[in-house]
């Protein structure tokens, strides 16, 4: 039944399954207070470290519009690292933690909606951790952030679109997970990485130099940050040059585009790197580190 394109009942029992056993496997392993401290913490630790670094750059200016397109950047790009990166981990943690990915393939399930929905407990975390740390940066940061200028309406559906593009990104990992035996605990983090760079998350794509720019032009992931930008502090995002020649309405025409294309191009990557999988031997193959 893998083999074939499912039905919807079993996409969706295969999907909805995989979510709470996501949730379990992140929630689980500690008491739901510590589990709630770790969830703020980390976030929140990890973009002080940023604020920290601006801070002793810029000699304390935190009024400047440079110091709210970086901050925002970076709050939302946890979504990159969690959900694109969760779908992926779900092979490396089936395959060679529980050792049940074998067990799964010959299962009757949708293994493609299978890792989509180990994939939405990250959401649920990811969505909570930026909650927190915008929460922070608007009452101590003094981010120009006033709830009746934000465009909710471009807020909520780029944040949807952006998920789904990142779910897909990170469908085509998993199928690289699935081909690579070997060495393929870093994948996910390694692209989140790379593409923390390319994305404009941090810094203006100008910064880079012309031969890199081209990379992040063709990242659905910059035009999603940029939209996220524009609906929470338009001023803000609108005052940087990468694209102040488009839109709105041009940014999420592009965004949806390249979600549409990356897509495609994830469902046609999986399927390729699956059937080697399976012709290969890989679906139980451990490193046994």
């Amino acid at each position: 039944m893998n083999s074939k394109t499912p039905n919807g009942s079993v996409a969706w029992r295969s999907f909805r399954m995989a979510t709470w056993l996501g949730w379990k496997i992140e929630s689980n392993w500690t008491d739901p207070f510590l589990f709630t401290v770790y969830s703020i913490v980390k976030p929140l630790a990890a973009a002080m470290i940023l604020v920290v670094m601006y801070g002793v750059i810029s000699q304390g200016q935190f009024g400047s519009p440079v110091f709210a397109y970086l901050f925002i950047g970076n709050a939302f790009y946890q979504y990159v690292g969690m959900v694109m990166v969760g779908v992926s981990w779900a092979i490396v943690d089936d395959r060679e933690h529980y050792r049940t990915l074998k067990y799964l393939y010959v299962s009757p399930i949708s293994i493609p909606f299978y890792l989509l929905g180990r994939g939405v407990s990250r959401i649920i975390i990811t969505t909570f951790s930026v909650f927190i740390i915008m929460l922070v940066g608007v009452l101590y940061l003094k981010i120009p952030f006033d709830p009746a200028k934000i465009d909710w309406v471009l807020l909520i559906i780029s944040v949807i679109i952006g998920i789904i593009m990142l779910a897909m990104l990170g469908l085509l990992l998993a199928g690289v997970t699935l081909r690579m035996a070997q060495y393929s605990f870093n994948i996910g983090d390694s692209v989140a990485g790379a593409l923390y760079l390319f994305s404009g998350a941090i810094f203006p794509l100008q910064v880079l130099p012309t031969f890199l720019r081209p990379i992040g032009y063709i990242m659905p992931i910059s035009y999603w940050l940029e939209l996220i930008r524009r609906a929470l502090v338009g001023g803000v995002a609108a005052a940087f040059p990468t694209f102040s020649n488009f839109s709105n309405s041009d940014l999420m025409l592009i965004l949806i585009g390249l979600t549409i294309f990356f897509g495609f191009v994830s469902v046609w990557a999986w399927r390729k790197f699956d059937w080697q999988a399976r012709e290969r031997g890989l679906i139980d193959q451990t490193n046994n580190y």
